[in-house]
């Protein structure tokens, strides 16, 4: 899809506990930095829809695995109206994925438990950059 970049991670085994990369400033989807924060989702459960209008996010699954849905209503974009799913996990697909501003998200948590994403954004967080709808405003099937 336009404006979504799926990075693979390095994960480095060592005996004391695994080293997991996120990003780099020298990466691909690297904006700046204003913010890290991290979201939490129950098993089950399903966050959604939001669409920033300014920032550039980059998304990383550090526990459990998270079901991320994407769709493109813009305009001017070659895939407007198309939908794609991604899952993320430290022990399935470890991987950054960056979403370019103007496109929906929501997720779901698909791991045992809680899961937990990190984001790392470049501005601080904004209430009023963003855009939401309920989940089951935008109906999906894939």
């Amino acid at each position: 899809m336009e404006g979504v970049v799926i990075t693979d991670l390095k994960r480095i085994s060592t005996p004391k506990g695994d080293v997991l990369h996120a990003m780099k400033c020298t990466d691909v989807g690297y904006c700046g930095f204003g913010e890290v924060y991290f979201s939490e989702i129950a098993h089950g459960e399903r966050k959604g829809w939001k669409r920033h209008n300014r920032m550039t996010l980059n998304l990383v699954v550090v526990s459990g695995a998270i079901r991320f849905i994407i769709y493109d209503d813009r305009e001017d974009s070659m895939t407007c109206g198309m939908f794609e799913e991604v899952t993320l996990s430290p022990e399935g697909r470890y991987a950054r994925l960056t979403l370019s501003p103007g496109l929906w998200m929501a997720f779901e948590g698909v791991g045992e438990g809680r899961s937990l994403l990190m984001d790392i954004i470049p501005e601080p967080h904004d209430p009023n950059e963003a855009d939401r709808k309920d989940v089951d405003e935008i109906e999906y099937r894939l």
